[in-house]
């Protein structure tokens, strides 16, 4: 594992990087070198200092690195095409996870959740469907365990992120339908005239995000279920990420909402416990 993924690693203090404190060693730096990937690359989408034909073309850069080779590749670019070649990661999905950041890239609003949810396949799913590869999963039934938390992982994001996303190019990722649907336009969201519809709309997406929580949970494989463990406890991080949001009114726009160290401890001590 190189010094770039490390530090990439330690430096975004992710959910995700402390649940892979669970991993064999050997796995966790798997994981480490593909987060890395993952982090540069939606770094670059989100990047507003760099000019976006500078973003475009880094994004390109790795797009036709993974799919062709690349020419003259950075530690990182060299460290992820030896980790695919090593896991038999499929080239579709690395492929996938980039061209969801290149639409992080080029936002246009999602008209409806079925819309939403191709960009969330991209971004979330697909990570995760790389990652059960990583943590060495056998049962093909963890692909849509995977699938079913990389949507309730991401939603939970999203709604975690409203007020980022519109600081950041003036992005909105709820679908345009159930704003409409809830009494919302863009225009409302912009200005921050929001109110009671505001709640109906939040607590609409997150029945849909604790819908998808529950059935990863009911599709969890039991001859997995030891090699699940850190997408176990990102899921049940990110369920009490929902849960606080939506006990406290959905308060996006004034605070950011994280889990306390302390109770992303207890979790990982309990799922540990409980195997």
């Amino acid at each position: 594992m190189s010094d770039t993924a490390r530090d990439i690693t330690r430096k975004a203090k992710s959910n995700l990087a402390f649940a892979l404190r669970v991993l064999p060693p050997d796995r966790r730096d798997d994981m480490v070198t593909f987060y890395a990937f993952c982090r540069q690359t939606d770094d670059l989408a989100d990047d507003p200092a760099l000019p976006t034909e500078r973003r475009r073309h880094e994004l390109e850069t790795w797009k036709l690195g993974i799919a062709s080779g690349f020419n003259d590749p950075t530690p990182l670019q060299a460290e992820l095409a030896a980790l695919r070649d090593r896991r038999h990661l499929p080239n579709h999905l690395l492929l996938a996870i980039i061209d969801g950041c290149m639409m992080d890239l080029d936002h246009r609003p999602f008209p409806t959740w079925d819309d939403l949810s191709a960009y969330i396949w991209k971004v979330s799913c697909a990570v995760g469907l790389v990652s059960i590869r990583l943590f060495g999963c056998t049962d093909p039934a963890s692909e849509k365990y995977a699938v079913a938390l990389g949507h309730a992982l991401q939603l939970t994001n999203i709604l975690r992120d409203v007020r980022e996303d519109l600081e950041n190019e003036n992005r909105i990722y709820l679908p345009i339908a159930d704003l409409e649907q809830a009494g919302l336009t863009r225009r409302n969201l912009e200005t921050r005239e929001l109110g009671e519809n505001f709640q109906t709309v939040m607590r609409l997406e997150a029945d849909r995000a604790q819908a998808y929580f529950s059935r990863a949970e009911s599709l969890l494989p039991a001859a997995d279920r030891k090699a699940l463990l850190p997408a176990r406890i990102m899921g049940a991080i990110y369920q009490d990420l929902l849960g606080r949001m939506k006990a406290d009114g959905f308060r996006v726009f004034e605070k950011r909402y994280r889990v306390p160290k302390l109770r992303k401890l207890s979790i990982l001590s309990k799922h540990l416990i409980a195997g």
